[in-house]
């Protein structure tokens, strides 16, 4: 080898490990390590299980810088919005930061806006800085920037007034030109089951001509949706799931030409596995050149949890899992070795359980709508969260409809969670307690009744639609400390319990099978609500929030 080709070689590795230190030391919110007792995906022996995030992270895209990966997921109606996660192998996650503390437009999601809100988003580094893309499927399509991943991430632009357009990908070709490929909603355009193109401002900011169709899908992949555009080798790849959510495959078409037509493939499908329905995900490869696909799966109440596929490329397509059908097709895959990278990474999982020790909310924690400043005070003096008793805006109580539900994703398929609590009511009315929330709910309240505290299981199903609420044990209570307590099984099948030494505990009401949420899986956290206004409002505060196996 001549000195001149090592020295070009030492100099590019020298300015990819600069790059890779550089972005290793992101300046991110304070947050705890954390490794979760209810889920791990490392085996701890090379190996790794899936699913990778066993947590409602839906249609997953992943973007490599130097030896970091970073997730974004959708978030819909949840706030804080679109939740970004850091990792080192592909395997541990953790939340690093979310790209709004508000959604826009900000009074529309001044109340709940449940499946509506951030669906599907493209992560994508060009000219130094980070663009997002997302779509409000009854607005159109959003785009923000920033120069670091942590944020601050600019004000959202409008790139595309068009209600029905979802799940929008960038792309920067290598002549400088710039599209925006996408899929449509029937049920806010009244178009689905295409992909389509739009040439693009360089600086992501408009489109610059009317949208082309690349593929439609009606004949041999109906619902077609959630592209993502790539380039290898001269050919341009979508990657798009096909035929729904729970029963669907992914399917992979490539042309020379950015405008088609394109050759199709099924590259991944559920087969002789029990994975239903491999969707939406993003390719992404490591430093060493090793090709990953992650894609969610839809699991009912424990929402969209995110898988990990080995990928290869054979003739220039890509083959994803366990190969079969002569190599053409692959399966989801349950275990594998982890994937070859740079920089080791000790387990971790995204934070679950909360001492409620700091002067912040915990990233995990999202409300159902854009929060006021008066719902909630974490406190690092007090050791504890205090939520406010705000006035309901339903005149039912239907946590539904309430904005001021404090939340986060279910971390695994069985687990319990307890909490401590000390309610200070000030009026007849006032309630708090630990809701599973779904579009059918259940809830151990703890509310103050003209004879003083007691507690009761309530359990409202259709609460979209409104359904009368269901009440069962209620129990006097002689002190307002007390520990509150869900544990889920297989299924999501849940119960309640309450503890008054937090040692012996005692079961409330009949089993609840929990149910996923509008586009999301089920949820569970903690909430205050008072009937109407009344002058100085009750609290609760909330000693910790501890997640273990059941």
């Amino acid at each position: 080898m001549g000195a001149g080709r090592c020295l070009r070689k030492l100099a590019a590795g020298f300015l990819l490990l600069s790059a890779s230190r550089f972005w290793s030391q992101l300046p991110f919110p304070s947050q705890p390590k954390q490794v979760s007792h209810v889920w791990s995906p490392d085996l701890g022996n090379g190996r790794y299980k899936n699913p990778v995030l066993y947590a409602d992270y839906s249609d997953p895209d992943v973007l490599r810088v130097g030896d970091d990966f970073y997730l974004v997921a959708s978030s819909f109606n949840m706030v804080p919005a679109l939740p970004i996660l850091h990792s080192r192998d592909l395997v541990n996650w953790e939340i690093v930061a979310h790209v709004f503390t508000q959604q826009e437009p900000l009074e529309r999601f001044k109340t709940p806006q449940h499946g509506g809100g951030v669906w599907a988003p493209s992560l994508r580094r060009h000219n130094g800085e980070f663009f997002l893309f997302y779509p409000d499927p009854d607005v159109g399509i959003y785009m923000t920037k920033a120069k670091t991943i942590a944020g601050p991430w600019s004000k959202p632009i409008l790139v595309k007034a068009a209600p029905g357009w979802i799940d929008p990908c960038p792309f920067w070709d290598d002549d400088g030109k710039a599209y925006l490929v996408n899929a449509a909603a029937g049920s806010r355009g009244g178009v689905k089951g295409v992909l389509m193109i739009s040439r693009m401002a360089t600086d992501g900011t408009h489109l610059l001509d009317d949208a082309s169709i690349l593929v439609d899908g009606h004949d041999v992949d109906p619902t077609l949706e959630g592209p993502k555009i790539y380039k290898r080798r001269g050919w341009y790849y979508l990657f798009a799931p096909a035929g729904g959510v729970t029963t669907g495959w992914q399917v992979v078409f490539r042309s020379h030409n950015i405008y088609g037509p394109y050759e199709r493939r099924v590259v991944l499908r559920q087969g002789s596995t029990k994975i239903n329905g491999p969707h939406q995900g993003a390719w992404v490869q490591t430093a060493f050149g090793e090709d990953w696909f992650l894609h969610f799966q839809d699991q009912g109440p424990y929402g969209r949890v995110v898988r990990l596929e080995p990928m290869l490329w054979k003739d220039d397509w890509p083959l994803m899992g366990t190969a079969v059908d002569g190599a053409s097709m692959g399966e989801p895959v349950a275990s594998y070795r982890k994937p070859r990278v740079r920089t080791q990474s000790a387990a971790m999982t995204p934070a679950d359980s909360d001492e409620f020790n700091s002067s912040h909310l915990g990233l995990q924690w999202q409300w159902q709508a854009n929060p006021e400043p008066s719902w909630a005070f974490p406190s690092k003096a007090l050791g504890a969260l205090r939520l406010i008793c705000v006035p309901s805006p339903d005149a039912g109580g239907n946590l539904w409809r309430t904005p001021n539900v404090l939340l986060q994703k279910l971390p695994g398929p069985e687990f319990s969670v307890t909490t401590k609590l000390t309610f200070h009511p000030h009026a007849p009315g006032e309630e708090t307690g630990l809701v599973m929330m779904g579009q059918s709910y259940a809830s151990l309240t703890v509310r103050h009744s003209a004879s003083g505290l007691e507690l009761v299981m309530v359990e409202r199903a259709s609460a979209e639609d409104d359904g009368a609420p269901k009440l069962s044990s209620v129990v006097p209570l002689s002190r307002d400390t007390l520990y509150l307590r869900a544990t889920v099984l297989a299924k999501g099948m849940t119960t309640f319990s309450y503890s008054v030494d937090g040692q012996g505990f005692t079961r409330i009401g009949e089993t609840f099978a929990a149910q996923p949420g509008r586009w999301i899986g089920a949820t569970i956290g903690l909430y205050a609500t008072a009937p109407s206004g009344h002058g100085e409002l009750g609290y609760a505060d909330y000693d910790w929030f501890r997640f273990d196996r059941p």
